[in-house]
């Protein structure tokens, strides 16, 4: 199920550090672009008030971070059809119990709207909070040096990862199942579509005393085998056919993945030979995402797919393929895609499609942010902004580089 980060102020490398960081190099991190968080660094010593402030905010989140977790998947109560709790298990959100049946089996579907069973099951919910915090948690250490950042992030990385009475088995066989239907399915795999987040996170914390280098490595491993079970299971490989935001998150995660495995070759040759041919299956000339707009929030999954392909752009740039300003043979590009939504967050034309929850422009604002670095030819003026000075406010949103 795609989690819809409208309007979250994740704040990003223009915080400052409380040290200079002129003899440091850049994290190697993959949507953060490392420089930018060196040279937020130095800025602290110059005691930038908005900046302090913006630290400030940062560390508010981070010290709530300190208090959550650990995650595991063993805490569940349900155990998976493997009779492994350590196996990764959720409910599809979008399933519902067949009132036309005694045993209410088999689920019939009702697109956008959640069956609350979902969250019985908080495996999901456990790996967006371990995603979160352990991003949090590596921008605070990285930002103050504090080991109290680092200790308890590294502390929910060996609960989720390494910890033989707690850890996750690298795999998803059972990820939004359909009771009366399957036990998982391919497009479960949308599940762990934050992973950009954690890793970045863990490239952060990789210079922390906290996380040991054996410790690091083993994490690499287990990414490893999760990377070759999506690459080559049956389940990963039907993901892998998906033509909508399925199939574009599949490929944000296999290239981020490999960049953390350190297959930069890999991570190049997806984005050559898969991610370009999503562009071109999956957008109209003018910009529109067909598949996206047939779902009842169309506008929500709009812009989630749109999302996606702004952090294969992001990711990209690690391994020098512009997806920025690649058009295909018929002349599709992300910026079409993101210049036919942009007269429906200002307000120059109404949202005709089908849309069963109240749309919002939050999460447009947030690829504007983007949008307006990639793209400076850009006319943004007519945007609709949510808070003060958004074109310039330090509070940058979403845990994206720009």
């Amino acid at each position: 199920m795609p989690v819809f980060y409208a309007g979250t102020l994740l704040l990003l490398g223009m915080i400052i550090c409380l040290y200079t960081a002129a003899a440091q190099l850049p994290p190697q991190t993959y949507l953060l672009k490392g420089q930018q968080l060196l040279d937020a660094k130095e800025k602290i010593a110059k005691k930038d008030p908005a900046m302090q402030q913006a630290l400030a905010a940062l560390l508010k989140i981070a010290d709530q971070s300190l208090e959550n977790g650990p995650y595991s998947v063993v805490y569940k109560t349900k155990v998976p059809p493997s009779g492994n709790k350590h196996d990764y298990m959720s409910v599809g959100p979008y399933w519902w119990p067949d009132s036309t049946k005694a045993n209410g089996l088999p689920y019939i579907r009702k697109d956008g709207q959640v069956n609350p069973e979902r969250y019985a099951i908080k495996d999901d919910e456990y790996q967006n909070a371990i995603s979160r915090d352990v991003y949090y948690l590596g921008l605070a250490w990285f930002y103050t040096g504090k080991e109290q950042y680092a200790k308890h992030a590294a502390g929910l990385l060996r609960t989720w990862f390494l910890d033989t009475a707690t850890s996750m088995h690298p795999h998803l066989n059972y990820s939004q199942a359909i009771p009366g239907i399957t036990d998982g399915r391919g497009i479960g795999l949308i599940d762990t579509h934050n992973v950009t987040m954690l890793l970045d996170g863990i490239q952060l914390l990789k210079a922390s005393k906290a996380l040991l280098a054996a410790e690091y490595k083993r994490i690499q491993d287990w990414y490893r085998a999760f990377l070759q079970w999506m690459r080559t299971s049956p389940i990963g490989q039907d993901e892998a056919d998906e033509g909508n935001n399925h199939g574009t998150w599949y490929d944000v995660q296999q290239v981020a993945i490999a960049l953390f495995t350190e297959q930069p070759a890999l991570a190049r040759q997806i984005l050559e030979q898969q991610t370009k041919k999503r562009i071109e299956v999956q957008l109209e000339t003018d910009g529109r995402q067909p598949k996206e707009l047939a779902r009842t929030l169309s506008w929500n999954y709009s812009l989630f797919n749109l999302r996606a392909f702004f952090e294969l752009a992001l990711l990209a740039e690690n391994v020098q393929v512009d997806l920025w300003h690649y058009e295909t043979p018929a002349g599709k590009s992300l910026q079409s895609a993101y210049r036919w939504l942009l007269p429906f967050a200002t307000g120059a034309s109404q949202w005709a499609y089908q849309q069963i929850k109240p749309k919002h422009d939050e999460e447009f604002l947030e690829l504007s942010e983007v949008a307006a670095r990639k793209y400076p030819d850009l006319d943004l003026s007519a945007l609709k902004v949510q808070h003060k000075d958004y074109q310039n406010d330090l509070l940058l949103l979403t845990h994206w580089a720009y």
